[in-house]
C-alpha cells in the first residue's frame, strides 16, 4: 500500500511544509527492528539505508551508490530517488536550504529520537530563521495502524573466555577517557558499544546481538536504561555484583532535563538530537567520540584467537557451500537464489555456536549482482541456469566472533570481459592485502591500493572498499574503513576491517571478492612503526574465473600461499567429496 498521499494529508493537517523520514531508530542504528522501518513503508525500498523527505505535494529519497540501481526499481512511483554522489544531486540539507527559500510559512518537522545531533545542527545552520523546527512530531503512528512493537528480547552474558576482559576493567578504560576530559559523565546510546561495555547481548535487532538501552556513566555511578523485563536473574545478579542502577528506558530523557552545571561527554554523531537539547542549556556539552568506539574497535588476544576460530568454522561451511553449488548446477538441478542462501544458512547452522547470521544473505545471479546490496525475494528470485556469476555475500554470529565473506562463483562459460573483470577484482584484493604502512596511517590513505587497479579500467564501485567488523556485534562496524572519500580511523594493531572490492556493470553482473583483514605489527626501527595485515577469512577464491596470465609471479604467489593456508586450516575438518572439492579449488596454479 503506498502511504505517501495519507503522510501528505497529515502534512496539511499538522500544517507542516517538510517532513524528514531517516532510516534510524533512536540510537542511531545502522540496522534497525520492524518498529522503525518506517521510510521503508512509506517509500517502498527496502534497502537499510537512506532517507525520506515528504512535502505537501511531493516526496524525495536519497539513496547512496549501493542503492541506485535498487531504489529505481523499489520505490513507489511517486517518489522522486535522489541518487547520492551523483552530479547536481543535492545533499539533503542543500535541498531543504533552497526548498524553504519558496516557502511563505515555513515548518520543518521530524521525530528529534530519530536524527544525530550533528546533522540537525548542520541543518539548522543551512536553514534561516525563519523556519520552525517541530522535533517532537512521530506523525507515522497515526497512519501506521498495525506497527510493530518495540522489539524485546532477554539479555545473556558472553562468557570471559570469549570476551577476554570484564566489565570492570572496561569501566575503568572508559573513566581514564573521561578524566582526561575532565567530564563528569558520559552519555552512550550507541548499541553496540553498551553490549560491548557489559558483556551482553541481546536480539532486538535483526542480525544485530545487541539490546535497547541507554547508559550514563559518572566517576562513581553506572546507570542502565533498559526495560528491566529484558533482565532475568542471572543478569540481575551479574549487574547489581557490579553497582549497575536499573532505571527504565524511556526515563533517560527526564533525567537530562534534571541535570545542571555539569561537564557531559557525548558524542553529537551519534547521539539523537532529542537527547541533546535535554541537557544542553544547562550544562557543557564535551562533543567527543564515544571512547568505547575506539577501545571496542581494537580486538583483544583472546577476541582475535577467537575470530580466528569462528572463521575456520565459517569456512567450512563455505567450502561445502561451493562444492554444493557447483556440483548441483553441473548436474541441471533445480536450484534459484532463495534456495542456495537457505542451503548456505543450513550449513551455517550445523555448527552449534552460531547464534545468528551477520547480516540477510546476498545471493545475486546475473545482472542480479550488479544492485550491490540485492536481496532475493519470491517476486524476484532468478533460477540459476545458464552462463553468469552467482555473488553471495554472507556471515555469521558465531560465540567466537563475527564472519563477513563474499565470493563471486562462475557458473557455466565465462566470456573474456568477465574472466578479465573477476581477475582485476582479486589485483585489487592482493594489492590491499599485502600492504606494509606506517602507524598512523588511516583507512583513507590505504583505499587507492584497492581501487587502482579497477580505476585504471576507467571503472570505480560507488562504495567504500572496507568497514570494520565488531565482536559478536554489528557486521558493519567503526571507526575503521577503507574509503577515500571521507575521513575514516587509523588503522591500528588489532583492528579487524572487510576487504571488499568488486566491479558491477548494471544489467550484465556484479563481481565482488570479500576477506577480512587483522592490522598487525611489522617491524619498528629507527623509521617508525610498521604494520601488516593478516588475511583471516578461509575460503578458495574461484579458480575457474581467473585468468591466471593477467597475475604477475607476486601475485600469483599471494594466491597460492593464501590457498594453502584455506587448506591447512579448513582440510583437518572435512572428508571424502568435500576434501577432495578443497584439494581442487586450493591448486596452484
Amino acid at each position: 500500500m503506498n502511504y505517501i498521499e495519507e503522510f501528505q494529508k497529515l502534512l496539511i493537517t499538522y500544517d507542516i511544509d517538510a517532513y524528514i523520514v531517516p532510516t534510524s531508530d533512536f540510537h542511531n542504528s545502522e540496522y534497525v527492528s520492524d518498529y522503525f522501518k518506517s521510510r521503508a513503508l512509506l517509500s517502498g525500498f527496502n534497502g537499510s539505508a537512506g532517507t525520506l523527505v515528504i512535502t505537501k505535494d511531493k516526496a524525495y529519497l536519497w539513496v547512496d551508490g549501493r542503492y541506485h540501481i535498487q531504489a529505481e526499481k523499489q520505490a513507489y512511483n511517486n517518489v522522486t530517488i535522489m541518487k547520492q554522489g551523483n552530479p547536481d544531486v543535492p545533499t539533503v540539507e542543500d535541498f531543504l536550504e533552497e526548498f524553504f527559500q519558496g516557502v511563505k510559512r515555513k515548518t520543518l518537522g521530524f521525530d528529534g529520537r530519530l536524527l544525530t545531533t550533528n546533522f540537525v545542527n548542520n541543518l539548522k545552520k543551512k536553514l534561516d530563521d525563519e523556519v520552525v523546527i517541530n522535533t517532537e512530531l512521530d506523525l507515522i503512528n497515526e497512519i501506521w495502524l498495525e506497527r510493530p512493537k518495540l522489539p524485546f528480547s532477554v539479555l545473556y552474558k558472553l562468557d570471559d573466555s570469549f570476551t577476554g576482559r570484564t566489565f570492570s576493567e572496561k569501566l575503568e578504560d572508559v573513566r581514564t577517557v573521561l578524566k582526561k576530559n575532565n567530564a563528569d559523565m558520559f552519555v552512550l546510546a550507541q548499541l553496540e558499544d553498551q553490549a560491548w561495555l557489559y558483556n551482553l547481548r541481546g536480539n532486538d535487532v535483526l542480525h544485530t546481538p545487541v539490546f535497547l538501552a541507554y547508559t550514563i556513566i559518572t566517576k562513581n555511578q553506572v546507570i542502565l536504561f533498559i526495560d528491566d523485563n529484558k533482565i532475568d536473574l542471572t543478569i540481575e545478579k551479574y549487574l547489581n555484583e557490579n553497582d549497575v542502577i536499573i532505571k527504565d528506558y524511556n526515563d533517560i530523557y527526564s533525567y537530562l532535563l534534571n541535570l545542571s552545571d555539569k561537564n557531559i561527554l557525548m558524542d553529537l554523531s551519534r547521539i539523537n538530537y532529542q537527547l541533546f537539547i535535554s541537557c544542553d542549556l544547562r550544562n557543557e556539552i564535551i562533543n567527543k567520540t564515544n571512547p568505547t568506539l575506539i577501545l571496542k574497535s581494537i580486538k583483544n588476544e583472546t577476541e582475535i584467537k577467537n575470530i580466528k576460530d569462528a572463521h575456520v568454522k565459517d569456512g567450512i561451511a563455505m567450502v561445502k557451500f561451493m562444492r554444493y553449488l557447483k556440483e548441483s548446477y553441473n548436474k541441471g538441478d533445480k536450484i534459484d537464489e532463495l534456495s542456495v542462501s537457505k542451503k548456505l544458512q543450513d550449513l551455517r547452522e550445523k555448527d552449534k555456536g552460531l547464534i545468528d547470521l551477520s547480516f540477510n544473505t546476498i545471493c545475486a545471479f546475473k545482472d542480479h549482482g550488479a544492485m550491490m546490496h540485492y536481496s532475493a525475494t519470491k517476486e524476484t528470485n532468478y533460477k540459476i541456469e545458464g552462463n553468469g556469476f552467482l555473488l553471495v555475500d554472507s556471515g555469521g554470529h558465531y560465540l567466537e566472533g563475527t564472519t563477513d565473506i563474499t565470493r563471486t562463483f562462475a557458473l557455466g562459460k565465462l566470456t573474456e570481459e568477465m574472466k578479465n573483470n573477476f581477475t582485476t577484482v582479486l589485483k585489487s584484493v592482493i594489492a590491499l592485502s599485502t600492504a606494509t604502512f606506517l602507524e598512523g596511517c588511516t583507512g583513507q590513505n590505504l583505499d587507492i591500493l584497492a581501487r587502482n587497479q579497477i580505476w585504471s579500467k576507467l571503472i570505480d564501485y560507488k562504495c567504500g572498499t572496507g568497514h570494520g567488523v565488531g565482536y559478536v556485534l554489528s557486521v558493519h562496524e567503526g571507526p575503521n574503513a577503507f574509503r577515500w572519500q571521507t575521513p575514516n580511523a587509523i588503522i591500528r594493531p588489532g583492528m579487524v576491517t572487510t576487504n571488499e572490492p568488486g566491479i558491477y556493470l548494471e544489467g550484465k553482473y556484479g563481481i565482488r571478492t570479500e576477506n577480512e583483514l587483522l592490522a598487525v605489527l611489522k617491524a619498528k626501527n629507527e623509521w617508525g612503526t610498521f604494520l601488516e595485515f593478516e588475511t583471516i577469512t578461509y575460503c578458495p577464491i574461484d579458480i575457474d574465473a581467473i585468468k591466471p596470465s593477467m597475475l604477475t609471479k607476486p601475485e600469483k604467489e599471494w594466491l597460492n600461499n593464501y590457498h594453502q593456508m584455506v587448506f591447512e586450516k579448513i582440510s583437518p575438518h572435512l572428508s571424502g567429496d568435500d576434501l577432495e572439492f578443497l584439494k581442487e579449488y586450493t591448486k596452484k596454479i
